[in-house]
C-alpha cells in the first residue's frame, strides 16, 4: 500500500502551480502595433499551455470499424488581460487586427508572414524557473472579446479575451 510520504516524493517541488507562468508576445514584422511586450507579460492574468489533438480516420472493414491515426490539430488559444488606463494592449492588438484587415477598408496584410509572430507561454517554478515552455508558431488574434462596462461594479478591473490562431507550437522536452 502506498504512504504518504511515496505520493510526495512524486510532487517534486511542490507540483506545478497554475499561477505561475509568463506569457511573452512578440509582434508581426509586417504591422506597427505598439504593443508594450513587456507590460503584457505581467498583465496577462490567464493562459493555457495548449491543447492538440490527433484526429482519428474510420475505415470500415465487413462491418467493423479500424481506427486510423489522422492528421494533428491545434485549439485556439485564448488569453485574459487586465486592461491599463492606457489601453497599451487592447490598443496594441487593434491595431494588429486592423493591419490583417482594415476596419474601414477591409484591406490588409496578405503575406502570413507579416501579419504573424511566435509566442511564448512558459510554465515557471515558484522561484521563476521555466519548468516548461510552449513557443506558438506563426500566432496572430482572431478574436478581441468586449469589454463589460457596468455602473454597479465598483471595485474590479477590466478584463478582455484574445482567442489567438496558431500553425503549430514547439515545446520543450519534446
Amino acid at each position: 500500500m502506498a504512504s504518504i510520504d511515496e505520493f510526495k516524493a512524486y510532487l517534486d517541488g511542490g507540483g506545478a502551480r497554475a499561477n505561475q507562468f509568463k506569457v511573452t508576445l512578440t509582434t508581426p514584422t509586417g504591422i506597427f502595433t505598439g504593443l508594450p511586450a513587456t507590460k503584457a507579460s505581467f498583465l496577462i492574468k490567464t493562459a493555457s499551455l495548449p491543447g492538440q489533438t490527433i484526429t482519428d480516420i474510420p475505415v470500415n472493414y465487413r462491418g467493423r470499424i479500424l481506427y486510423l491515426a489522422g492528421d494533428r490539430t491545434f485549439e485556439p488559444w485564448t488569453t485574459t488581460v487586465l486592461n491599463d488606463a492606457e489601453f497599451d494592449l487592447r490598443n496594441g492588438i487593434e491595431r494588429w487586427m486592423s493591419g490583417i484587415n482594415d476596419l474601414e477598408t477591409s484591406i490588409g496584410q496578405t503575406d502570413v508572414s507579416r501579419y504573424t509572430a511566435d509566442l511564448l507561454v512558459e510554465q515557471l517554478d515558484r522561484e521563476e524557473n521555466t519548468l516548461k515552455s510552449y513557443t506558438l508558431r506563426g500566432c496572430w488574434p482572431t478574436a478581441i472579446n468586449a469589454i463589460e462596462l457596468n455602473m454597479d461594479t465598483v471595485s474590479d478591473i477590466e478584463t478582455f479575451d484574445i482567442t489567438w490562431r496558431y500553425t503549430y507550437f514547439s515545446a520543450s522536452s519534446v
